[in-house]
């Protein structure tokens, strides 16, 4: 049983115009393209998904924006939560609005849901996390799993995502 538990309800649930404002993030790490594991070798991206109880396809970890936390506190929390990983958030990727099917309520009759997606660089594979009765999480090169997520604004932040890495190898300004 994991020490941790997954907040539930609504009660604390942010909400602006009309959408339920929502946090998560894309998981990454490095994987070593040299079997011997020699650091100075190439190294490959590698995103973390997760499979919805509720459905097929993949998504990333998100969850709802509570009163009692900053957005980047959110993803964090629905990173451990949903996915079973902690890590450093490394920048904002942007905003992405999407209807939900499953979260309507009197505040958002529509189900519209504004997410906050950040970059998180794992650090820690936790053995125990709160969903992982409900979970399963995969690690894919970018390409695969760009062919995997089941919706199409994570889709958009995978591709953000990829040009906000790019642009840090690139422009020296590297975090690895």
């Amino acid at each position: 049983m994991s020490e941790l538990v997954a907040r539930t309800g609504r009660h604390q649930q942010r909400y602006e115009n009309g959408y339920r404002l929502v946090a998560g993030c894309v998981p990454f790490r490095y994987k070593s393209s040299d079997d011997c594991g020699n650091s100075n070798s190439g190294r490959n991206v590698e995103v973390l998904l997760i499979n919805s109880p509720s459905g097929p396809g993949l998504l990333f970890p998100k969850g709802g924006w509570e009163n009692d936390e900053t957005v980047e506190q959110a993803a964090t929390r629905e990173a451990i939560e949903e996915a079973g990983v902690r890590g450093d958030i490394m920048d904002f990727l942007g905003y992405y609005e999407f209807r939900s099917k499953t979260h309507q309520d009197e505040f958002s009759p529509e189900g519209l849901c504004k997410a906050a997606m950040f970059a998180l660089l794992v650090k820690e594979e936790l053995e125990l996390w709160p969903e992982q009765s409900t979970r399963n999480r995969s690690w894919l090169a970018v390409s695969e799993a760009l062919g995997s997520l089941r919706h199409a604004w994570m889709r958009d932040a995978l591709d953000c995502f990829c040009k906000w890495h790019e642009d840090k190898l690139v422009n020296g300004t590297g975090f690895i």
